[in-house]
């Protein structure tokens, strides 16, 4: 049986989270109302604005990434809205799922899981649809590896439309880079257990002036979840309700973490992670579901062949080599392994974990030579 210590965590979130992470949010707790707190919410949202391009507020509410989807879509639009949704995997399918569990009219621009949506096949979608209040769309869509042309998709959307264009960049804020003021994106949503190397818990938003104004004009507003009192208390240091104190001590030491590194740099390393792992798993002989052209820099989506169970490879590898992948998720589950290389993972880690593919491709019947993987992902790092 494999010890906890021993496990090496390569699922596309949660992901490891540094032992600095960890101490950070061991130190006593504070007033959540007190200067102290107020001094550390302040600076860590504004040391946020690289990460996501913006000069805007970064928004911090104690809840999922999820809990941001829902709240860009109860702040930006109303009941019998027309949005529009591009699904390009099961997170493109949650944010349709939740604009239709609030009653909004929604048009689905459905794209084969494992590919990139285009933006001429946006604009060919939006030119037959009447009117929306907005677009919404997936950067990285963690369920299938891809990472959609969001600044270009933007550009369509404002070109045909005077929608909201909204992203959901949970699994590539901090992994790749994002431009939401130069982009022209309203609003940008994301989670703290990615590729900022924190637990789960927090959940970011960060919304353009055009955004804050629809907010002011909606007539019905969320409680909880209501962004315009998230901006009120944030210029104050604070947060409407009880943030997770512990979890922002964690988030400014991440912060710490990224910027010794250099945020270029953090994007230099995440696309060399994923050279690195497409070379291993085809030199082993692996389908893998995206190309190169589409492929995330955060996450790396293999699928099945005769000899590649996912389910059973998936199992041999946790009970027996301490590796921990995710599977496929809805129309994809039990076809797919999922291997994260996002947020705290180097070079040399990712070689860690390659050596233990191949040991359990070994062990599960895939024939590899010996080496295979980690020669082929040395190559590409040398």
């Amino acid at each position: 049986m494999i010890k906890r210590g021993e496990w090496h965590l390569r699922t596309p979130g949660p992901t490891p989270v540094p032992k600095r992470v960890q101490q950070a949010m061991m130190q006593p707790m504070v007033d959540h109302r007190s200067p102290q707190f107020s001094q550390l919410f302040l600076e860590t949202s504004h040391r946020l604005r690289p990460i996501f391009g913006t000069k805007q507020d970064v928004l911090i509410i104690t809840g999922s990434g999820t809990s941001a989807l829902e709240a860009a879509v109860v702040n930006l639009t109303q009941p019998d809205d027309d949005v529009a949704v591009v699904v390009t995997g099961a997170f493109g399918e949650r944010f349709a799922e939740i604009c239709s569990t609030y009653g909004r009219r929604v048009h689905r621009l459905d794209i084969p899981w494992g590919q990139a949506a285009s933006p001429l096949q946006l604009r060919t979608f939006l030119r037959e649809r009447s009117p929306l209040a907005a677009v919404f769309m997936t950067h990285c869509e963690t369920s299938t590896g891809v990472l959609n042309p969001i600044a270009e998709m933007a550009a369509v959307v404002r070109d045909e439309s005077e929608a909201l264009v909204i992203v959901d960049a949970v699994s590539s804020a901090g992994g790749t880079p994002l431009h939401m003021d130069q982009w022209g994106v309203d609003m940008i949503v994301s989670g703290s257990q990615k590729a900022l190397m924190c637990p789960p818990g927090l959940a970011f938003v960060t919304a353009s002036e055009r955004a804050y104004e629809k907010m002011r004009q909606l007539k019905q507003k969320p409680f909880y979840l209501n962004l315009l009192n998230y901006k009120e208390e944030a210029a104050k240091g604070t947060t409407p309700a009880t943030p997770a104190v512990s979890l922002i001590y964690g988030l400014q030491e991440a912060l710490n973490i990224i910027e010794e590194e250099g945020l270029n740099q953090v994007f230099e390393r995440h696309m060399w992670l994923k050279k690195m792992t497409r070379a291993a798993v085809t030199a082993a002989g692996l389908p893998l579901l995206t190309t190169e052209e589409d492929a995330s820099p955060t996450v790396t989506a293999i699928t099945e062949t005769p000899s590649f169970q996912p389910e059973a490879f998936r199992k041999t590898a946790r009970e027996t080599y301490g590796l921990i992948l995710a599977g496929g998720q809805k129309k994809l589950k039990g076809r797919l392994v999922r291997f994260g290389h996002m947020g705290a993972c180097s070079f040399f880690e990712l070689i860690q974990s390659l050596f233990l593919f191949e040991m359990t491709l070994k062990a599960t019947g895939h024939p590899v030579p010996p080496g295979t993987m980690v020669q082929a992902a040395e190559e590409v790092l040398s």
